[in-house]
C-alpha cells in the first residue's frame, strides 16, 4: 500500500465519520422537537381537561353566558379530534381567545369571583397557560435549531440524503386571536 491510498482512506473514514456525526445529530434535534412538542401536547391536554371543571363551576353564575360556555365546549371536543401540529395550535388559539373572553365576562360576576372552587381552578389554569407559554418558547427554538441545521452546509447533505424534514412552529395564524378581548356588559 503506497502513502497515497493511505491518505485516501484518511479522509475517506473523516469523511464518513463526520457524516455519521452530522447524521447523529440531526436525529438528537429531531427527536428533541418531538419531546418538545409532546410537553405542548401534555399541557394542552391539562388544561382541555380543566375545562369542564371550570365551565360546571360557573354554570350556576353565567346561565346567560351560554355562547362562551359552548364555544368553549366545542372546542374542547374539537381537540380530542385534532391530529397534527398545526390543527392543535389553531384550537389552542381559539381556546385561549375563548378563555380571555370567558375569564373576562367572569370578572362581571362578583359572586363567582369570591367562590373558592372558581379562584382555584381559574389558578390552575393560569398555571397552565403559563406551562404552555414556557413549552411554545422552547419548542419553537428546538424546531428552529433543527430547520436550520437542515438548511446549512453540510449538515444539508445529510439531511437531504436521509429525507429529514423541516418542522412547523407553533404560532398564531389568526389575526382575531392576538387582539383584545372587548366585553360589554
Amino acid at each position: 500500500m503506497g502513502p497515497f491510498f493511505i491518505f485516501l482512506l484518511i479522509i475517506i473514514v473523516a469523511v464518513v465519520v463526520f457524516a455519521i456525526v452530522l447524521y447523529n445529530s440531526l436525529v438528537q434535534k429531531r427527536n428533541q422537537v418531538k419531546n418538545m412538542w409532546s410537553q405542548i401536547d401534555v399541557e394542552l391536554q391539562r388544561r382541555f381537561d380543566l375545562i369542564p371543571n371550570l365551565v360546571e363551576s360557573v354554570k350556576g353564575y353565567m346561565n346567560h353566558e351560554e355562547k362562551v360556555l359552548s364555544e368553549i365546549a366545542e372546542l374542547r371536543t374539537s381537540w380530542s379530534n385534532a391530529k397534527t401540529i398545526n390543527e392543535k395550535a389553531n384550537l389552542n388559539n381559539q381556546l385561549s381567545n375563548s378563555l380571555s373572553s370567558f375569564m373576562a365576562i367572569a370578572e362581571g360576576y362578583p359572586d363567582l369571583k369570591a367562590s373558592q372552587n372558581f379562584l382555584e381552578l381559574q389558578n390552575e389554569l393560569q398555571n397552565t397557560e403559563n406551562k404552555i407559554s414556557n413549552s411554545r418558547q422552547s419548542y419553537n427554538d428546538a424546531v428552529t435549531s433543527y430547520n436550520i441545521s437542515l438548511e446549512t452546509f453540510p449538515s444539508n447533505l445529510v439531511a437531504s440524503t436521509f429525507n429529514f424534514t423541516k418542522e412547523e412552529l407553533f404560532k398564531v395564524d389568526d389575526e382575531k386571536v392576538k387582539e383584545n378581548v372587548k366585553v360589554s356588559f
